[in-house]
């Protein structure tokens, strides 16, 4: 199978109010998503191996894991 998605591994891939799904601090040890909309990008490099770092609309912050899509 092949996998087209776009990584949360790559900072290009990510833009403001993009709709994602992150990994907060205290929940990588159970891989426990939370999704919402992109309100700010943290990471500065243009790639980390562990999911780019951003802040949510909702205020929270975390590493993406999954781009759902652009604007939904």
């Amino acid at each position: 199978m092949e996998n087209n998605k776009p990584s949360g591994k790559n900072r290009s891939n990510i833009k403001i109010g993009s709709n994602v799904e992150v990994v907060q601090k205290n929940d990588q040890r159970s891989g426990k998503l939370t999704s919402g909309v992109v309100k700010r990008i943290l990471t500065n490099s243009p790639k980390h191996s562990h999911g780019i770092k951003v802040m949510l609309e909702s205020g929270i912050v975390g590493r993406v894991k999954n781009i759902l899509s652009e604007n939904d």
